[in-house]
């Protein structure tokens, strides 16, 4: 069976090209013979969409591992997976979603970042109430998001849906939690239509503790409610670079027609990171003068021989041009 492989190489470049799939055999055996921490071709492929029987077989090299080189390995495939949906790890995610090391479980969490199972939400509620670690609490109050999402979609039960929320809006009032695990449930439950969460989200907006007031902005834009336009506008000037980070992420997610302009200034001189979430959110509301700004923009990546901001501006300008402005740009390079 001729298949395609993702390689995720030494100098951080993707590949991806025809091959077959290869056996649990050859995996192990370029998994032992690799060069330090560099995770071989073979295994992207090789661990993707395994049978219970390889699982099986898999499960005493996998605890040997030792649990460094397991988080690399589960931090590519969760990258690898959302390039390429042909790969499926979610095997490997459940393998390792029990492991002893914490961090382990946290990298666990985000390979399963598409399992849309019921049993995959009872486990998440059973790490965000118990685990005993900080940082995988965190990481299963921030998954419970999609579920309460898949609710509002229609596309779990009512009931399931109420689960995941009543746990995330229970660890958001539980003021003995660490602040990490609550600012998670904050942004989980901003995927909800309920009321409670405008209420949520101004009581964090106006914490004095920074996270908090960071999730906040993170919540404002996933609540799809313009009464937080002029706040996500104002925090666009904020000092620090990760509320900037998430007001110009909001403004794209609020579809914020008044913060084109001062978008279109933050891709030019800010971060780079903030450059290109500007970028995307000049693409989330298209226009007229969003297209203008972006066709500036690909011009200058281009001339810079920026290719990764070349093609995020290119991304943006498909999908400006689907709001049906009347304009007319060209990035391809005439030479």
């Amino acid at each position: 069976m001729t298949i395609e492989t993702y390689e995720n190489s030494e100098n951080g470049e993707s590949d991806v090209r025809p091959t077959e799939k290869p056996t649990l055999e050859e995996v192990i055996r370029d998994l032992d013979a690799r060069e330090g921490n560099h995770v071989p071709t073979s295994a992207y492929y090789g661990l993707s969409n395994l049978l219970p029987e390889t699982v099986e077989a898999f499960v005493p090299y996998w605890d040997a591992i030792d649990s460094e080189y397991k988080q690399k390995i589960l931090a590519e495939f969760a990258e690898a997976s959302e390039i390429n949906f042909d790969l499926d790890y979610q095997s490997l995610g459940n393998l390792s979603i029990n492991d002893d090391n914490s961090e382990v479980r946290v990298r666990a969490i985000g390979v399963l970042w598409a399992d849309e199972s019921l049993s995959l939400l009872s486990k998440m509620i059973d790490l965000a109430e118990t685990d005993e670690s900080t940082e995988v609490r965190a990481a299963a109050a921030s998954e419970l998001g999609r579920f309460i999402l898949l609710g509002e979609y229609g596309e779990i039960s009512e009931t399931e849906a109420n689960r995941a929320q009543d746990v995330v809006i229970g660890i958001l009032n539980d003021t003995s939690e660490d602040v990490e695990v609550r600012r998670r449930a904050l942004e989980a439950i901003s995927n909800s239509s309920l009321d409670f969460v405008s209420e949520a989200i101004r009581e964090a907006y106006e914490s004095d503790d920074r996270s908090m007031r960071v999730s906040s902005i993170y919540a404002m834009g996933r609540s799809y409610d313009d009464q937080w336009n002029d706040s996500v506008i104002r925090e666009m000037h904020n000092d620090d670079p990760e509320m900037r980070y998430e007001a110009a992420r909001a403004a794209g997610e609020l579809e914020i027609e008044e913060a084109v302009t001062l978008l279109g200034q933050l891709a030019v001189v800010d971060e780079r990171e903030i450059r290109q979430v500007a970028i995307w959110s000049l693409g989330e509301i298209g226009g007229s003068q969003a297209l203008r700004l972006l066709s500036a923009l690909g011009e200058d990546a281009r001339d810079a021989k920026d290719e990764d901001l070349l093609e995020a501006v290119e991304d943006a300008i498909g999908y400006a041009s689907m709001s049906g402005a009347d304009f007319d740009f060209d990035l391809e390079d005439e030479n």
